[in-house]
């Protein structure tokens, strides 16, 4: 993707350090690798901008893999024969900031994003190693493409999803594009007009920036402070600033 004049002289006039940081793109179109992905085009500005300064991305196409439905971390001990997930969760693990990007389908996200967030909710109760919930500390944002209203609900669901297991949710962490209702051209098409689309560049822009800006805190923070959040001491019947019957 060619970033704009005005992307670039963000990416070469600042002074900030983000190349300790990394992020996985997870693109859940319905079309298998290598078929033409709208939302993988926008996502690609984003990927742009992030690599520009030094971030290390990694982009997966979640339905070229098999990823049984599931709330569970492997659910080939649920009866399934196969199960993908544990690679991508790896992936998602290991990255500072997850970008999920759908398709809009009859007002909705696609059934691949949901699939993924349920596969990201079965590792919800795993903590990290101050106790908190797992996915404490990392950062989200979300991409929305379509040919049809619902950019701001789609993404209203996935990040309340993603901020609902942990991750941190920067200022406008979204970004879509949307054609004229009903067929015509999507994104990536000539004549769409979508990769000149002030509106769109400059929300998917603003994402971009505070997703890295957002991860450069948490990651100099050592993550969400660990006080009044600890599932691992509130289980063992801690409850913080507030007097414990338990241990008087």
């Amino acid at each position: 993707m060619t970033l704009s004049e005005r992307q670039r002289k963000d990416c070469e006039s600042h002074r900030f350090d983000f190349s300790d940081l990394s992020a996985v793109y997870v693109n859940c179109t319905l079309k298998p690798s290598p078929s033409l992905s709208h939302t993988d085009a926008l996502m690609s500005v984003s990927r742009a901008i992030m690599e520009a300064n030094g971030v290390a991305v990694s982009s997966v196409r979640a339905v070229d893999l098999n990823l049984p439905p599931g709330v569970y971390p492997d659910m080939i001990e649920h009866g399934f024969d196969t199960d993908e997930w544990p690679h991508l969760r790896k992936t998602i693990m290991d990255a500072d900031i997850l970008v999920l990007g759908t398709p809009i389908w009859l007002g909705e996200e696609s059934s691949v994003c949901r699939r993924v967030i349920e596969r990201l909710y079965g590792e919800s109760g795993n903590l990290n190693d101050k106790g908190q919930y797992i996915y404490y500390g990392r950062t989200a944002g979300c991409i929305v493409t379509g040919n049809e209203d619902g950019i701001k609900h789609c993404a209203m669901t996935v990040l309340y999803a993603l901020g609902h297991l942990g991750y941190t949710i920067p200022p406008q962490a979204d970004a879509g594009w949307i054609g004229e209702a009903g067929p015509g051209e999507s994104y990536a098409d000539d004549g769409s007009n979508g990769p000149s689309n002030d509106f769109t560049q400059r929300n998917t822009t603003f994402m971009t920036w505070n997703l890295m800006h957002m991860a450069r805190m948490l990651k100099d923070a050592g993550g969400i402070p660990a006080h009044g959040n600890q599932r691992s001491q509130w289980d063992a019947g801690c409850r913080f600033d507030h007097p414990n019957p338990d241990y008087r």
